[in-house]
């Protein structure tokens, strides 16, 4: 299945074969013991190491209800009226169908998927880049995109990429889509990067952005064996990135509908843990130039007072 398709989803595989995912899961780890394949975002896929990415078709089915839960989440942070830019990918794609609720919203993005999700919705209004066509993710990529974000100026950008660690922050396995997420974190305030819990700890060629240029991480909650992505969450938060952790149940978790980060509703946003931000960030926007970033706020002061600010707090040194 591997082979025939380039990745394939633990739930489809122990669908097929009728069996449960642990056990999928077990023969996957021991075929990847023996080079025939590699793990990836909640699947497998062929082995390539740094330089392969799956395409759309691929992705589209690895992690859907992460992806959605982060979506669900992160739709909270968009505030009525808000210009903001959109990256390529599958988990940016399932935000965009949330943002077509929210009046007044200025969409700028090089993807034609998240166009394609905004395109009906009457109070939005979606920019898009020029550029070359990438038809492997529907995003249009090159100098044409580059230079048609030069100028541009919005409160936060949403991302995704491949992989994420807290040593070199967002990354992905293609140099013509690094280069303009590149171009789009330099137009906006804020960078909100969403990755569920498998990117974590995964590290691929091109650096997108650096992980103190991140202001907030959206993820999921990742499973209690995975001590790779629970230690990579708490690398990032030590290095000042806030961390809102989407689904889940217990202590730590906040309410739904809190309040947004402007202050503006958010009953659009699901459970939420989130990391208060240790000290003062960066005060300049990524690349230089172009003035004062917008003073950055504690998570602690998003929440209501009924909520909880995460356990999982940077550490004092």
């Amino acid at each position: 299945m591997v082979r025939a398709n380039g990745a394939v989803s633990l739930r489809e595989l122990a669908r097929v074969v009728q069996t449960s995912e642990v056990t999928v899961r077990r023969d996957v780890r021991a075929l990847e013991a023996e080079g025939l394949l590699d793990r990836r975002h909640g699947g497998a896929v062929l082995p390539g190491g740094f330089t392969r990415e799956s395409g759309f078709p691929q992705k589209s089915h690895l992690a859907t209800a992460e992806k959605t839960a982060i979506a669900d989440l992160a739709a909270g942070f968009v505030n009525e009226g808000e210009a903001i830019v959109v990256g390529a990918g599958t988990t940016t794609q399932e935000l965009a169908r949330r943002l077509a609720r929210v009046p007044g919203l200025t969409v700028v993005t090089n993807s034609l998927l998240v166009a394609q999700a905004l395109a009906h919705a009457n109070r939005v209004e979606v920019v898009m880049t020029g550029g070359t066509l990438r038809g492997s993710n529907y995003a249009l990529v090159g100098s044409g995109a580059e230079q048609s974000l030069q100028g541009l100026r919005v409160s936060r950008a949403f991302l995704s990429g491949s992989g994420l660690t807290a040593e070199r922050g967002l990354s992905t396995s293609n140099m013509l889509s690094a280069s303009v997420d590149r171009a789009l974190v330099q137009a906006a305030g804020e960078v909100v990067v969403l990755a569920d819990h498998t990117k974590l700890g995964s590290d691929t060629m091109f650096q997108t952005v650096p992980t103190d240029v991140i202001t907030r991480l959206v993820t999921d909650e990742p499973p209690g064996h995975d001590d790779r992505a629970a230690t990579e969450l708490q690398a990032l938060a030590d290095q000042g990135v806030q961390i809102a952790v989407a689904g889940g149940s217990g202590a730590g978790h906040g309410a739904a509908g809190q309040a947004g980060p402007e202050g503006g509703a958010s009953d659009r946003r699901g459970p939420r843990r989130d990391v208060p931000l240790p000290g003062q960030r960066r005060n300049h926007a990524p690349g230089g130039g172009g003035g004062a970033a917008p003073q950055l706020r504690s998570a602690g002061s998003l929440s209501d007072p009924g909520g909880r600010v995460a356990d999982l707090a940077p550490r004092r040194r």
